[in-house]
């Protein structure tokens, strides 16, 4: 009997080897591939992030273009209107103003939509990475 208790000790502790030797390897490629999938879940994310981004940078763009069409349209009305001479009675100011300079402050405002952009975008990337 003695002999017959320690066969079975000693196929229960094959079994249990055996066990543990196939669900070792399986536990640990259970583990990479959780691994994998979250950073493929963060690697996504972020490019989800800058594609929202540009996106939004692209719509300002738009805007921004929308405008400066805007205004170029009515600048050109307004030079036909000069020249069929439909508005003499404006004429001094917008000589001043366009002419001499004083019509400026078009141009720094544009810049100052673009630095408020590149704002934005110096914020979200400090948000992104915030060793930064």
């Amino acid at each position: 009997m003695f002999t017959g208790l320690i066969i079975v000790i000693v196929v229960v502790a094959l079994a249990l080897l055996a066990t543990i030797a196939f669900l070792v390897p399986r536990s640990r490629a259970l583990e990479r591939e959780r691994a994998v999938a979250r950073r493929r879940r963060e690697v996504a994310e972020a490019h989800r992030e800058v594609a929202d981004d540009r996106v939004r940078r692209a719509e300002q763009a738009e805007r921004i273009a929308r405008s400066e069409r805007a205004e170029a349209e009515l600048h050109r009305s307004r030079a036909e209107l000069h020249e069929d001479g439909l508005a003499d009675e404006d004429l001094d100011v917008e000589h001043d103003r366009l002419v001499r300079g004083e019509d400026a402050g078009a141009d720094r405002r544009f810049t100052r939509e673009d630095e408020a952009v590149a704002a934005e975008e110096a914020e979200a990337g400090r948000r992104r990475d915030p060793g930064v």
